[in-house]
């Protein structure tokens, strides 16, 4: 069967992903900075836990050593792995912050897709899928997100990219663009969202199962074939007309 990593797994729809991708019969290597969180999201599955900072370049190449020593090859990264970062006006964010935000949103996402292209190329037969977990903000920003959603945008930037260099090795590159699954890392979107006139209202939420059936029929077409970029919203979130 396949094979995949998954970072972010340790909660959200890090989780949820990896879990469907264990239950349709992946091997995949759990990857997160929290150990007793892999642990519950492997729940009595046989995954391989590999606690990882996405933004640890040494950490990453670790990652995936140990995928290759474990399975010989590697067919799909899921690269999830997020945190949405300091709030408030492009004036007051703190550099720290913001640059802490880079590294595990950009940075992160750039260090597995190294690693993962650098296998995908080596293996035989040759090849394999990379799904980047955009987000609404690679289109449209929240008010007072700057460090997220210009990490969002370049994301978008990043996927076009591995695509067009990916292509004499066969290597798929797509992008899901996600806005309001429920999570515990969105869990304040549906008592309260700050909207663009600056009001505060919940927002509709759906279901992150349906993430996890999404990206499965992305990792599931053959490498001739790409959903090159996919956006999965709640039907009534404040979306389409944000502003």
């Amino acid at each position: 069967m396949a094979v995949a990593v998954v970072t972010g797994a340790g909660s959200g729809l890090g989780r949820v992903i990896a879990r469907a991708l264990l239950d349709a019969g992946y091997d995949v290597a759990l990857a997160g900075r929290r150990p007793e969180a892999l642990a519950e999201t492997a729940e009595g599955r046989s995954a391989l836990v590999v606690p990882t900072d996405v933004a640890d370049e040494q950490q990453v190449e670790a990652l995936f050593d140990a995928v290759r020593r474990e399975w010989g090859r590697l067919d799909l990264l899921v690269n999830n792995a997020g945190t949405f970062g300091p709030s408030g006006d492009v004036g007051e964010l703190d550099v720290a912050a913001w640059r802490q935000t880079v590294d595990v949103n950009l940075t992160g996402a750039f260090l597995c897709a190294r690693q993962a292209v650098r296998v995908m190329k080596e293996q035989r037969p040759q090849g394999g899928r990379i799904i980047n977990n955009g987000s609404i903000s690679a289109h449209a920003p929240r008010p007072g997100s700057a460090a997220y959603t210009a990490t969002k945008h370049a994301i978008t930037g990043l996927t076009k990219t591995i695509s067009l260099d990916g292509r004499p090795f066969g290597i798929a590159c797509g992008q899901i663009d996600i806005g309001n699954a429920a999570t515990d890392m969105t869990a304040g979107i549906a008592t309260g969202a700050r909207q663009a006139d600056g009001s505060v209202r919940p927002e509709p939420t759906f279901d992150p199962v349906h993430v996890a059936e999404a990206v499965l029929y992305m990792a599931g077409l053959p490498l001739e074939a790409n959903v090159q970029f996919m956006t999965l919203t709640a039907t009534k979130m404040p979306y389409i007309g944000r502003g």
